[in-house]
């Protein structure tokens, strides 16, 4: 079973008064457009904080409310949350990207994209995913921070390709950034021995992680003037 969107309370709330609404109002609403058994301590509740609307019943006070559903959820990050907050059915997001519905459901389920780079690419414009949400929302903040520690230390041009292939963005709009970070990261491997230490080397431990997010950073922090 699925866990509900994050459901943005004081949102509703405010949305509700605006129309002039009572939680009765918008209980009938739900039952009359939607066939949905709600009551109004429910909705109270929901405003409160205290539970929140599971996908269809989001989906159906959105509605009743006259709004997105993306205006009545916190941040979007799982491909389900974004996905819902554009107000799409699973189907209809699986034919616009070129994929199954099955196929597609699975992907989501499990948090694992593996698309190929055109559904990528579709996937990002349809749910209108900035870069670092994609990534997020894909589960894939692991493969490119490794892929990055290797660009950054190595040949950057071999990791060209991967990286394309894990983000819907051109090589050519990747390529500037990979060689920038590369000559970033190799003059201060040069300014500063401890680069040289094996827990910057394996990624692992404090220094390791802390090493692994500032590569990740600055690639953001490039990326995002790119193209």
């Amino acid at each position: 079973m699925h866990s509900s969107p994050p459901f943005n309370a004081p949102a509703a709330r405010r949305l509700r008064a605006a129309l002039g609404m009572a939680p009765g109002h918008v209980a009938y609403g739900l039952r009359a457009q939607y066939g949905l058994i709600v009551e109004p301590e429910t909705v109270m509740a929901w405003e409160r904080g205290e539970i929140s609307p599971n996908s269809a019943e989001l989906t159906a006070l959105a509605g009743v409310l006259w709004c997105a559903p993306g205006e009545l959820l916190a941040e979007p990050v799982t491909l389900r949350e974004h996905r819902i907050a554009r107000g799409l059915a699973p189907d209809e997001l699986a034919r616009r990207i070129g994929l199954e519905t099955n196929a597609y459901q699975k992907m989501e389920d499990t948090g694992r994209w593996k698309g190929n780079e055109r559904q990528s690419v579709a996937l990002a414009q349809t749910l209108g995913l900035t870069l670092s949400q994609f990534v997020a929302a894909t589960g894939k903040q692991e493969e490119l921070a490794e892929i990055l520690r290797s660009a950054v230390t190595t040949r950057w041009q071999a990791y060209l390709k991967p990286l394309a292939k894990l983000l819907p963005v051109p090589k050519a709009h990747l390529e500037p950034v990979l060689e920038r970070m590369h000559g970033d990261y190799q003059a201060k491997m040069v300014s500063t021995l401890s680069w040289n230490s094996t827990s910057f080397e394996a990624g692992t431990g404090d220094a390791g992680r802390e090493y692994l997010a500032d590569i990740v950073a600055h690639f953001w922090s490039l990326a995002s003037g790119a193209g």
